[in-house]
């Protein structure tokens, strides 16, 4: 089922910036405006010097800031995280942990309309996803080398959201930063694409260069992880063919592969009987399932221009 509409204009970032009540001048650092507690202030609980230590325990233990950010927010007195949630949470990988609350997903609505914009965290959070219909946009990235096998990530075993699934090129979120909003030609999205595949693969900017990405189509797709977190994205599908050296971090990648269309038509068939406890990421399904094969063979004859259709939000 697909919905169509008709592109808009790019929007300027000052004007973006009046959509979200958050990015008023006064307001506390966007990265922490969405860390709220219970319904009730926990400071009427605990004393302020017992509240930061408890909540230190539950930080970052590189760099401190993100303590004190965390300390200031906690003491809101209209919350929707409880203490528990936060020191649960105390066992997330310290880089995934950072990068949730420092993080700055865009929000829009199913139009791809820029609403506004929340932490990673609470964007992953499926009891938000459903309650408040939090929709974030995200990107996805399919290279190929000259050889036309396309490049495969297993994702890390401390990944929040599917940890040590197979999946395509590189997968995140543009950020709610000036370079990444710009709507014209998908590119911000393409800049935040180049900035992860630095991130993830190593992959210098000069070997991905922007205008090289072709946005192929956006879908809308809603998937749970787990009991707590999940997915609710409206992704852009980036396709780049490119003869890259990749240098996974760790923090982020457990394992890269190339695969022609043969091997990935195999590497199905080994997640489908479950084999190995092989497991596909469900956007990369989705993509596999609906449009990678077709295509693929544009990749091969260099015609992408010819399906390429950003007017049309598959809601799959």
């Amino acid at each position: 089922m697909t919905s169509k509409f008709t592109t808009t204009p790019f929007q300027s970032i000052h004007k973006l910036k009046r959509i979200s009540a958050l990015s008023s001048p006064s307001s506390p650092s966007p990265s922490f405006l969405h860390f709220k507690t219970n319904s009730h202030s926990i400071s009427s609980s605990l004393s302020l010097p017992r509240l930061k230590q408890t909540l230190a325990a539950a930080c970052d233990p590189l760099g401190g800031s993100l303590c004190r950010c965390v300390t200031a927010a906690a003491l809101s007195t209209t919350s929707s995280t409880t203490m528990g949630d936060v020191v649960a949470d105390a066992a997330m990988d310290a880089v995934q942990r950072r990068l949730m609350f420092e993080d700055e997903c865009i929000l829009v609505d199913e139009n791809d309309l820029v609403v506004g914009h929340d932490t990673k965290y609470n964007c992953h959070l499926m009891e938000k996803i459903e309650s408040e219909n939090l929709l974030h946009r995200a990107f996805s990235v399919f290279l190929f080398n000259s050889k036309y096998e396309l490049l495969l990530q297993q994702r890390s075993a401390t990944k929040v959201t599917f940890p040590l699934v197979w999946t395509n090129t590189c997968c995140s979120h543009p950020l709610y930063r000036e370079s990444e909003l710009i709507e014209e030609n998908s590119l911000g999205v393409r800049n935040a694409a180049q900035r992860k595949l630095l991130d993830e693969l190593g992959i210098p900017a000069e070997d991905v260069p922007v205008d090289e990405f072709t946005s192929l189509g956006r879908m809308l797709y809603k998937a749970p992880s787990d009991g707590k977190w999940g997915e609710h994205e409206l992704d852009y599908l980036l396709f780049i063919v490119r003869d890259v050296k990749v240098n996974p971090n760790p923090d982020e990648v457990a394992d890269v592969k190339y695969v022609n269309r043969e091997e990935l038509k195999e590497l199905l068939r080994k997640a489908d009987a479950g084999e190995g406890g092989l497991k596909l990421s469900p956007w990369f399904r989705l993509v596999v399932d609906n449009f990678l094969f077709k295509w693929w063979e544009h990749v091969e004859k260099g015609t992408l221009g010819e399906v390429a259709d950003m007017k049309t939000i598959h809601k799959l």
